[in-house]
């Protein structure tokens, strides 16, 4: 089966088209390769996913007929990824709503100049 299908199988992604997107960006690797998204997987083969700037990894068990429902996904991989990876992302949500909550809008013109100081100090 095709990495870009299985991935869509296992519903790593919503559609087929952006997991061939994600292959030919090189975010997605079999064996610690980067593959295209026409690569054949086969079970025991090793899967590295770059996502949301989360790191996945897996391990092929079997291969799946079509899609499947969310509650059988494990039956046809193994999920190796690392605790760590997940942790990241919840520092990565807390670090974006410190200076600016959720929904209140632009940045203002000071904002801006604040950003463009900070910006023009760290070239110097």
């Amino acid at each position: 089966m095709r990495v870009d299908k299985y991935l869509w199988c296992l519903r790593y992604y919503k559609t087929r088209s952006i997991a061939t997107k994600a292959c030919k960006k090189g975010a997605v690797s079999v064996n610690g390769n980067v593959v295209k998204p026409s690569r054949e997987v086969y079970p025991g083969d090793s899967i590295g996913i770059r996502k949301e700037q989360i790191n996945y990894t897996m391990e092929v068990l079997d291969l799946p007929e079509s899609r499947l429902g969310a509650k059988l996904v494990d039956m046809y991989r193994k999920d190796t990824t690392a605790k760590e990876a997940f942790a990241g992302k919840e520092l990565l949500k807390y670090a974006q709503g410190f200076y600016r909550k959720k929904g209140v809008g632009r940045p203002t013109k000071k904002d801006r100049r604040d950003l463009e100081d900070f910006t023009e100090s760290e070239t110097d």
